[in-house]
């Protein structure tokens, strides 16, 4: 557990298993909680949780997952990275859930690899990491590397978990317990929402899709409206109508948010600078890119880079020797 971890994904694992437990009268699945130190770890929810053992100390895990916001850090960035490579050679499974996979992957454990990164915050992921492949599966199993996107996708990794173990009646009744509408296949592919609408991206007719697909594929390039509205085949005024009344807004707004919210995950999420931010989203300078920033988010992306930098600010806690 990293400070300001996410607290829907440690009870999104924890719970399913312990109904497994009480369905089969025996204790199948333990678990415990690792810190890098012996002190509490705060949720972003602001609740703490107690460590069972610290990072240094843990051995005989079949599995340990990172659990973390994107911008956690390790307060040992020594010797906590090169333990879980360590456990790794011991032949542990390690994985992550959430923005886990920064530290992850900050500790040189993805290189090669591919990981289920959450959409909001891919941009960031990859400007960090360009020699990890972040996938749009919500959970990605590789050899001895398990990646999950979010709270619900670690439920789902819950439940393959308890079906190998105990058989699909066992995890069906789990699913059952919490009123988890349905297991999701191994390669399903996240939801993403369509910007300022309440549809999702999977939602929409072939053509839009595949113009956002073009959209999303040109971000530091952007690409003219009439040559994607000619790459779906459509006349330039067909397709402003068609995915105006999809979207709600003109292909020209929604390739800007766009561009502007992979901006903004940048912004909250790395330490690079706008400059550098500005190009990698389409634009030649900075001051543009901010002031249509400032638009749509309310904030200009200094300020909102200080705010989001005070709130995830953590002071340490020392144990008293």
């Amino acid at each position: 557990m990293f400070p300001g971890f996410p607290m829907a994904c440690l009870t999104s694992a924890i719970e399913p298993l312990r109904a497994a437990n009480e369905i089969m009268g025996r204790k199948e699945f333990t678990w415990r909680l690792v810190g890098e130190t012996h002190a509490p770890v705060r949720s972003s929810a602001e609740v703490r949780f107690e460590p069972d053992e610290v990072l240094a100390e843990v051995a005989d895990l079949d599995h340990l997952y990172l659990i973390s916001p994107p911008t956690a850090g390790f307060v040992d960035p020594r010797h906590s990275p090169a333990r879980l490579r360590w456990l790794e050679r011991m032949g542990m499974t390690l994985g992550a859930f959430s923005g886990g996979i920064f530290p992850l992957a900050r500790a040189g454990l993805m290189e090669g690899r591919g990981c289920s990164v959450h959409w909001c915050y891919e941009a960031a992921f990859k400007a960090e990491f360009p020699d990890v492949v972040p996938s749009e599966q919500v959970i990605l199993r590789e050899k001895r590397r398990i990646t999950a996107s979010g709270a619900g996708a670690v439920f789902d990794l819950m439940l393959r978990l308890i079906d190998e173990r105990l058989g699909r009646q066992c995890m069906t009744e789990v699913a059952c317990w919490f009123q988890h509408p349905f297991v999701r296949d191994a390669d399903a592919s996240q939801k993403v929402p369509v910007s300022r609408t309440s549809a999702t991206a999977d939602r929409l007719t072939p053509p839009i899709r595949e113009a956002i697909r073009l959209f999303e594929t040109h971000v530091e390039d952007p690409l003219r409206i009439p040559d994607v509205a000619a790459a779906v085949d459509m006349s330039g005024r067909h397709f402003e109508r068609l995915f105006k009344r999809e979207t709600g807004q003109s292909p020209l707004r929604y390739y800007r948010h766009l561009r502007l919210s992979k901006a903004r995950q940048r912004v909250l999420y790395s330490n690079d600078p706008l400059r550098e931010i500005a190009i990698a989203v389409g634009y030649q300078a900075p001051a543009p890119m901010a002031r249509h920033y400032q638009e749509l988010f309310g904030v200009s992306p200094k300020d909102e880079r200080r705010l989001a930098s005070g709130l995830h600010r953590v002071t340490p806690v020392v144990a008293a020797k």
